[in-house]
């Protein structure tokens, strides 16, 4: 009886965990200096989106906007082609980094009870980086799937590895894709 108890907390328990993908979008994608190992970050946020839709964890994208690059509503402010939102999915647009600043994203993801997060995205010492330690100001368990984060820099590998060694000193945890489980 005490295995089965203990096999529905850990049921309940996997029911407080979120994907974020922080904005992905095509406009990123098309700036003069390429996004660092581009083809393998869409594989490995498809590898988690498709694995969190499989265990039924939410997914939430991020959508940013600016007056550059990512107007709203053009073009280059869609989200990547391979990404394809399910409805089941919500989509968060914000104009700041860190996308729980003048967003419903802390609401959203406290009214499903939602305790940990799983980030990925664009771009790893913007968005990313400022969206990991917005969550962890608020109380979120943040893990940081290492190899799904990444950069437009002509130093993108160095600002990624950099990244990765301060997220422990920050209480984020960091996983490569594979070793991630819903």
């Amino acid at each position: 009886m005490n295995q089965s108890r203990n096999e529905e907390t850990e049921k309940a328990d996997h029911g407080n965990i979120a994907l974020l993908v922080i904005d992905v979008q095509q406009g990123l994608f098309e700036k003069s200096t390429p996004i660092y190992k581009a083809e393998e970050l869409l594989e490995n946020i498809s590898t988690l989106v498709e694995r969190a839709h499989q265990s039924g964890v939410p997914v939430f994208y991020i959508q940013h906007s600016d007056l550059k690059t990512l107007r709203k509503g053009s073009p280059n402010w869609q989200l990547h082609p391979r990404l394809q939102p399910r409805a089941s999915d919500q989509i968060i647009h914000k104009q700041h980094g860190n996308a729980f600043e003048d967003t419903n994203l802390d609401e959203a993801l406290r009214s499903r009870n939602i305790t940990n997060l799983l980030v990925t995205g664009l771009v790893t010492h913007g968005c990313v980086r400022a969206t990991c330690l917005g969550a962890r100001q608020l109380g979120y368990k943040v893990v940081l799937a290492k190899d799904a984060h990444s950069n437009y820099s002509k130093q993108a590998a160095k600002i990624i590895e950099e990244w990765n060694q301060k997220v422990c000193a920050e209480n984020i945890e960091l996983i490569p894709t594979m070793e991630i489980e819903f």
